[in-house]
C-alpha cells in the first residue's frame, strides 16, 4: 500500500484550513486517511502550521511520499532536514550527537526568522494604524476649522444684521425727534 502524506482540505468557501494526513495514494483527497498528522491554516499571517513530529519523521522514515505542498510544509517544519540527517547516521557519516546539534542550531535559526515576521507583520499594522489615526485626526482639524469659518461667518452675518438694526433704529429716533420739532 503507497503511503502519502497530503493535504486535506477542511473549511467553507474561499476560508481554506487543511489537516496534514497520511493516507493510501489510491483514497480520495478528502476520503479516509490512516493518520491524521497536523493542521495547516494559509489564512493566518504568517501560515499556521502544527504538525506531530515524531509521527510524521516516523512515516518518512519508513518510506511515506509527501505530496509538493505537503514536502515545504515537512521542509518549513525541519522534518526533511531531521530525515536527512538520520539518513546520515544510518551510514555513518554523522553520529547522533552531531545529527542533534546541526539540527537544534537549524531550529534555533529558522525560529528567529519566525519571530522577525511575525515582528514585521505587527509593527506593519502598528504603522498602518498610526497613519490611519493622523489621516482621521487631519480630517478632524478640517472639519473643524470649516465649522469655525461658518460660525465665524454667521456671526458677522449677525453682527452685519444687528448694526443695521441699530443704525435704522437711529435713524427712526432722528426722524421722530424731527417731526417733534
Amino acid at each position: 500500500m503507497p503511503l502519502k502524506i497530503r493535504l486535506q482540505r477542511h473549511g467553507r468557501k474561499a476560508r481554506p484550513f487543511f489537516w496534514i494526513v497520511a493516507a493510501d495514494s489510491r483514497s480520495k483527497r478528502d476520503g479516509k486517511f490512516i493518520e491524521k498528522l497536523g493542521i495547516y491554516n494559509p489564512t493566518t499571517n504568517p501560515a499556521t502550521i502544527e504538525l506531530d513530529f515524531d509521527n510524521t519523521l516516523k512515516h518518512v522514515m519508513n518510506g511515506a511520499q509527501p505530496t509538493d505542498t505537503a514536502r515545504r510544509i515537512l521542509s518549513y517544519k525541519g522534518i526533511m532536514l531531521k530525515k536527512h540527517l538520520q539518513g546520515g547516521v544510518i551510514k555513518g557519516a554523522l553520529t547522533q550527537e552531531e545529527a542533534d546539534k546541526k539540527f537544534e542550531e537549524w531550529m534555533k535559526e529558522k525560529e528567529g526568522k519566525i519571530m522577525d515576521k511575525a515582528n514585521s507583520v505587527e509593527k506593519a499594522k502598528a504603522d498602518a494604524k498610526a497613519e490611519a489615526l493622523a489621516k482621521e485626526k487631519a480630517k478632524n482639524e478640517k472639519r473643524l476649522a470649516k465649522a469655525a469659518e461658518e460660525e465665524a461667518k454667521k456671526e458677522e452675518a449677525a453682527e452685519a444684521e444687528t448694526a443695521e438694526e441699530t443704525a435704522e433704529t437711529i435713524e427712526d429716533a432722528a426722524e421722530e425727534a424731527k417731526k417733534e420739532d
